[in-house]
């Protein structure tokens, strides 16, 4: 059966809409040419997809950003997986326009077409993984009420993406190393939890690890070990705002052995402690 993509609007505003999009194309769809109509900004939240337009080709992996200006032919490619779910926003262009200009961006546009898992990028990837995929009860929300989170996010967004997209050139990778990093993507991506060593990892890839190393930093913009630590740190955010387990029990449930290393990162990624950052989160998504 053909893959399709479904975007379920989740919150709107004057100029921008919100929507959850989960694709289940795989390896048997190919490609084929689109054009975002809007401004678009989509954080990846699962899964791997290729994506490309005029700025060129690259893998898009859990805590990336894709970025697509209005009126851009793009592709986006599933040869190396099945499956992705993103929370993209759109933003109508006279309008992300005036949030250009407000924000101090000396361009308009994006110079660049997606941006990788930074350190600097987390707290915003933290905050749409909890908006998209946290349980809310038994009674549904309002987009009513959704919408001033969802709103605060996408103007902050709207932000980082036009300072943080300056031009570059980006690095020629080969189809075969592409596919050998999407696949180890995937498996930390779902063995986030368990023992990652270098070696085992490039071994899984195929590669040597020297050359393992320098093609998974030139395609993710992370090296392996900031890749699995950004995604052990996400989950640990998304099931401190959701759970009440304690600090220690979700330290260990994400792969942390020691509680004293996990609190340091966790401050170093979010700026803020475990148990504070848990009492901030829940403040605001009420």
């Amino acid at each position: 059966m053909a893959g399709s993509a479904t975007a379920h609007l989740v919150a709107q505003g004057q100029g921008w809409i919100a929507e959850d999009v989960i694709c289940s194309s795989g390896p048997q769809d190919r490609p084929f040419e689109e054009r975002h109509d809007w401004v678009s900004i989509a954080v990846v939240l699962a899964g791997s997809f290729t994506y490309g337009n005029e700025h060129g080709r690259t893998l898009l992996t859990p805590g990336s950003f894709l970025l697509g200006s209005a009126g851009s032919c793009f592709t986006c490619g599933h040869e190396h997986g099945e499956g992705d779910r993103c929370l993209a926003f759109h933003f109508e262009p006279s309008f992300f326009e005036e949030v250009a200009a407000s924000s101090g961006a000396r361009r308009m546009g994006f110079g660049r077409n997606s941006l990788p898992a930074l350190r600097n990028l987390a707290p915003l990837v933290a905050r749409a993984t909890v908006v998209t995929l946290a349980p809310r009860g038994g009674a549904t929300r309002s987009t009513l009420e959704d919408r001033p989170r969802f709103e605060e996010l996408a103007l902050e967004l709207a932000a980082v993406a036009l300072r943080e997209s300056t031009e570059h050139r980006l690095p020629r990778i080969s189809k075969r190393d592409e596919r050998s990093v999407a696949a180890v993507a995937r498996f930390m991506e779902e063995r986030y939890a368990d023992p990652c060593a270098l070696d085992d990892l490039a071994r899984l890839a195929g590669l040597s690890p020297f050359h393992f190393l320098r093609v998974f930093r030139a395609t993710t913009g992370l090296t392996p070990h900031q890749h699995l630590l950004r995604t052990r740190l996400r989950a640990a955010a998304s099931n401190l705002a959701c759970s009440d387990a304690s600090v220690t029990d979700i330290a260990l449930s994400v792969g942390f052995e020691d509680l004293s290393n996990f609190t340091r990162s966790f401050r170093a990624e979010y700026h803020l402690s475990p148990v504070l950052y848990r009492v901030t989160s829940r403040r605001t998504s009420r």
